[in-house]
Formats: C-alpha cells, sequence, structure tokens
C-alpha cells in the first residue's frame, strides 16, 4: 500500500451538495483543478470514497510530487516558493521534499508557509475521456491510473 495519494478536484462547486463540499473543503479542495497530497489512511480512502463523484485520485510517486512542488507551490500571497523557503521548512531540495511528500513523512498542511493545495489549469488538449464517469466507465473521476499523465499536462 502506498503513503500518500494525489487527489485532483475535477467538477466544480455547481450543483454539489453540502456534504460533498464539506467533504472537499475538508480536503482542501474548496475549486476546480485544484490538487493536494494526503496521506494513504483509512479516514482519507472513506473521504474519497464519498465525493468520488467530484474529484479523481492515485498513488503518487517522488518524482510527479517533486514537479507539483517546484513549479505549483505556492505561499502568501500567491509568490513562488524559492530555494530559501525549502530550506525554511528543513528540506535541503525540492527533490528532498516531494520525496518526503510521496512516502508521507510531510503533509502539506503541516509546511506552513506553503498553501496546502496546488491550482492547476485544465490540460493540455483536454481530457481524453468523460468528466461525467467513474474511471471504470470509460470516464475521469475516481480512482484513476492515468491520472499522473493528466496532472504532468495540467501543470
Amino acid at each position: 500500500m502506498t503513503n500518500s495519494i494525489l487527489v485532483v478536484r475535477i467538477k466544480g462547486q455547481a450543483d454539489c451538495p453540502y456534504w460533498a463540499t464539506h467533504t472537499m473543503m475538508l480536503m482542501k479542495l474548496e475549486k476546480k483543478y485544484r490538487a493536494t497530497i494526503l496521506p494513504a489512511k483509512d479516514n482519507v480512502l472513506g473521504m474519497l470514497k464519498k465525493v468520488q463523484h467530484y474529484v479523481s485520485w492515485i498513488e503518487i510517486d517522488a518524482s510527479l510530487a517533486q514537479e507539483l512542488v517546484e513549479k505549483k507551490a505556492r505561499k502568501g500571497g500567491y509568490q513562488k516558493v524559492t530555494a530559501d523557503d525549502i530550506k525554511e521548512l528543513g528540506f535541503a531540495s525540492t527533490a528532498e521534499l516531494g520525496t518526503a511528500l510521496a512516502e508521507g513523512k510531510a503533509t502539506l498542511s503541516k509546511l506552513k508557509p506553503l498553501k496546502p493545495w496546488f491550482a492547476l489549469a485544465p490540460p493540455v488538449h483536454g481530457f481524453k475521456r468523460s468528466t461525467k464517469k467513474l474511471y471504470g466507465q470509460k470516464g475521469m473521476l475516481g480512482k484513476n491510473k492515468e491520472l499522473d499523465t493528466i496532472v504532468r499536462r495540467m501543470i
């Protein structure tokens, strides 16, 4: 079993019931195309199962986590994160931070100057599958094995 999960909100806020909005708020996914890295615990997996019709997720590897930190991590005032900021957090480089996030040794919500989410753009060349169906039904939502390639197109 993996240690961390990358979760991306695919659907927007319109017509989203309160319980789903609240659950995604707890996961720091308030807006469409927001992504976060969460620990793979039973309570998190239960929350993902509850909102699987609004989000997509995958087990994250260190290279994708490093790429997200380098290109999309932000601090207060929506400023880019510098090498000095990463050193203040206690990590030597973005590679080390990405590995710690992927292994579950660090969480975004605990790394204080950093925002607990990544703001992504819509994917270049669009989604190749339906954003209204689950992955098993030829869609994008739920546990998605192809999400890493899509997220790389969203960075």
